[in-house]
């Protein structure tokens, strides 16, 4: 058993600690110190941690391209002390969670949708008072984190969340997929100026190799409406019982009770590799919804496919130097090398200003792709990075007449005109469609993924030369048959307003056009959609008045918002513009869904734990399957077990700053409670503006300091107390003592004192 003492403040507080090992790993200035990778915590205190969630499950439903997923993860003390869990969790991009609820014993509590800060603050309110509580939030539109309070010994609390999903066939293949895991993450933001939502990425996780420490399970009932020809898990063992041609359900194999280290994936045909397209409608008590979901003609001969043209945005500014640079001109290699002699094509270099190969674009011959690949390839990289100038150039370019104009953007995305050049992509829709490739190790993905998303095309990231040719051949692949331009859509006696998206894209083979809207008055009239193929002009058209309403596609209010919510979310992601924020926390609210400035609270009435004080475990994640440990970087390397650098045994190395970097781990780190009104979460952040402070306090020390802080109603410490300690040296605790005075936190909001109780661990 490794010493409890050691790790005492490795489960708590790894915010005094992050930022060191991920920073001087790489020998960068303290300025520029990380929060991430993950860092090993898997302790070994029995009295606090004994891993708290036992199990995850999925009981999913899909009816026709509707999924409904219900997701159960039981939590339970098996220690001696109330715990508060934490646990970081992925979802489907696509997914609108719309409820959760707890389970205590025989209670059950169903979870209310607030304000982002109100939940919280409601959440840490019932902590101090020892009510249970649990609480969903968005870190990112695919990362939650679920946070139980006040678990006492012996209890089992189940927490139950519930989304909605669209499934869209590609290729007549219909997926679904079920994340189970959060693969580490690598963020560049210093820990000081880091806002709350990206704290996620502090989370611990186990090593490479090791099972999960919690059960997985999952089974989808399967009800297609359509006899299912083809069906298959590519990432677990499954069983399938059909109770009909058009209805099956899918369990997982026993084998798989700990296969929660990967993404659960089934994939299915329907007979006749049919798609289900149509029109489904719901009403509601103040709103009526609609999705319409039409499949475009199918893969014709290439003589059909409208002409192709290709605008090629390729950024060699200074950030691109090195690297990226050949990285890129290694893609448009590749990409202009494949293109047809009867598709056109242009380069548009960008840094400070812009150039093109040509005014117009120019035939794919031998000759012109020559020549654009002689220009890029002439690229050193140098000067700013004017985005947006280069977009608006390129999209004003003259575009001939029936042809399906494709923009490919090549770039790091290291520019502050996100919101902008999202703007001008979505203003364009009608005229071009966007894919994006982020070029090297540190790309701005938000950029790269906003756009695209932006231009309904797809993001690429590239970040080695491997990578560039498998990158090439999807986009050629994705794009070789546009089959249908200049989409419309036009409503004919069918009163639809609030309709996404604005303009449609041009149709690539076997992706089905989807709109979104709601309808006011009676289900009548048509919805006709148009465009340009190969074979001149193309319409279909649905009479809505053969469509029944039906109470069964109810998950289209969640759809039609949650589309809403991703687009503002793009914008809200880099500046929480007030409109902006006031529109998606409104949509958050209006429609019971969980977003970024939104959150599910529930709060058992009844008070179980008399003092407040709770330990916080966070739930220890497993690497995806063929992540290897070096995905975490640093010490992960050389931790034995589950614990850092220093094997059974071994003394202990001194603490500070001084220290070689493998022994870094070791460094300052703190164990925190808090009692009364005060937030764990504002007093681990004040310890962290004071951890430089505390490892100078600590050079060459060992042993451990428990202290009590008493903290003014204003948030500045009134008295700091020592309990116990046993650090070498009465300087070093007095310094620590005036550290700790000069942290400030938040004021009471019941202008009360508050107590917090803070262990400071230096060695064993």
């Amino acid at each position: 058993m490794k010493p409890a003492i050691r790790m005492l403040g490795l489960v708590a507080l790894a915010v005094l600690m992050i930022t060191w090992e991920a920073a001087h790993a790489r020998s960068e200035p303290a300025d520029d110190r990380t929060r991430s990778p993950y860092f090993f915590v898997n302790s070994g205190d029995p009295a606090l941690d004994r891993l708290p969630m036992k199990s995850t499950s999925a009981s999913v439903r899909i009816s026709g391209v509707i999924a409904d997923v219900l997701v159960a993860q039981l939590y339970k003390n098996e220690g001696r002390r109330p715990i508060e869990a934490v646990y970081v969790f992925p979802a489907s991009t696509r997914a609108a969670v719309y409820g959760m609820k707890m389970t205590i014993g025989k209670r059950v509590v169903e979870a209310k949708i607030r304000k982002r800060d109100e939940a919280r603050r409601d959440y840490e309110k019932a902590r101090g008072e020892g009510r249970s509580a649990s609480l969903l939030e968005q870190h990112r539109p695919n990362v939650f984190q679920m946070s139980v309070a006040n678990i006492m010994p012996g209890d089992e609390i189940r927490v139950e969340m519930r989304y909605t999903e669209l499934i869209v066939p590609t290729d007549r293949v219909y997926e679904f997929v079920f994340p189970a895991v959060v693969g580490p993450r690598y963020t560049n933001q210093a820990a000081e100026r880091a806002p709350a939502p990206e704290r996620w990425v502090q989370n611990p996780t186990l090593h490479e190799g090791e099972a999960p420490t919690y059960a997985f399970d999952i089974t989808v009932d399967l009800s297609a409406g359509i006899p299912i020809r083809e069906l298959a898990s590519p990432s677990h063992k499954v069983k399938t019982v059909y109770g009909s041609p058009s209805s099956v359900q899918v369990s997982l194999d026993p084998a798989e009770s700990r296969g929660g280290n990967r993404d659960y994936i089934l994939r299915y045909r329907l007979d006749g590799d049919r798609i289900q397209s149509g029109l489904l409608l719901c009403e509601g008590k103040g709103e009526n919804f609609f999705l319409l979901m039409l499949q475009p003609p199918g893969r014709i001969a290439p003589s059909d496919i409208p002409g192709r043209e290709y605008l090629f945005i390729v950024d060699v500014s200074g950030s691109m130097h090195g690297f990226p640079l050949e990285i890129s001109k290694m893609l448009m290699a590749d990409l202009l090398g494949n293109l047809r002699p009867s598709d056109r094509f242009n380069v548009l270099l960008f840094s400070g200003g812009s150039s093109v190969l040509a005014e117009e674009s120019v035939p794919a011959t031998r000759e012109n792709i020559a020549r654009a690949v002689r220009l890029i390839d002439r690229q050193r990289g140098g000067g700013g990075t004017e985005l947006l100038p280069a977009l608006r150039r390129a999209l004003s370019l003259k575009k001939a007449e029936g042809t399906s104009r494709t923009v490919a953007i090549v770039t790091d995305g290291y520019v502050t005109v996100e919101e902008e050049a999202f703007d001008l992509i979505r203003d364009n829709l009608g005229h071009a469609n966007v894919f994006a490739f982020g070029i090297g190790t540190s790309v701005n993905r938000h950029l790269i993924e906003g756009m695209a998303r932006a231009g309904m095309g797809e993001p690429f990231v590239v970040t080695k030369p491997a990578e560039a040719q498998a990158s090439a051949e999807k986009f050629r692949s994705m794009i070789q048959s546009p089959v249908l331009t200049q989409v419309k859509v036009a409503f004919r006696g069918f009163e639809a307003y609030d309709v996404e998206p604005l303009t449609i894209p041009d149709v690539f083979a076997e992706r089905p056009v989807l709109v979104f809207g709601k309808w006011r008055g009676k289900a009548k009239g048509a919805i006709v959609l148009s465009g340009m193929s190969g074979n001149g002009r193309f319409a279909e058209t649905l009479e809505a008045g053969s469509v029944k309403p039906s109470a069964s596609n109810a998950a289209l209010r969640y759809l039609w918002a949650r589309h809403r919510i991703a687009l503002l979310s793009d914008y809200n992601r880099l500046r929480a513009g007030d409109k902006r924020t006031a529109d998606l926390t409104e949509l958050g609210l209006r429609y019971n869904l969980l977003t970024a400035t939104t959150s599910f609270v529930a709060i058992d009435s009844q008070a179980r734990n008399a003092d407040g004080t709770t330990a916080t475990v966070r739930q220890p994640l497993p690497l995806p399957r063929g992540v290897s440990d070096h995905a975490l970087g640093g010490n992960a390397m050389k931790a034995r077990g589950p614990l850092m650098a220093t094997a059974v045994g071994e003394a202990a190395p001194a603490c500070g700053p001084a220290l070689t970097r493998e022994k870094r781990a070791n460094a300052p780190i703190a164990d925190a409670a808090v009692s009364g009104n005060l937030s764990k979460t504002d007093l681990l952040e004040a310890l962290d503006g004071q951890r430089r402070n505390l490892e100078a306090c600590l050079a060459g020390a060992r042993g451990k300091l428990v202290v009590r802080l008493t903290v003014n109603p204003d948030g500045t410490v009134k008295g700091v107390r020592v309990l116990s300690g046993t650090l070498t040296g009465t300087e070093t605790a007095q310094c620590i003592v005036e550290r700790l005075k000069k942290i400030r936190l938040p004021a009471a909001r019941d202008g009360k004192e508050g107590r917090a109780v803070v262990t400071v661990v230096c060695g064993s």
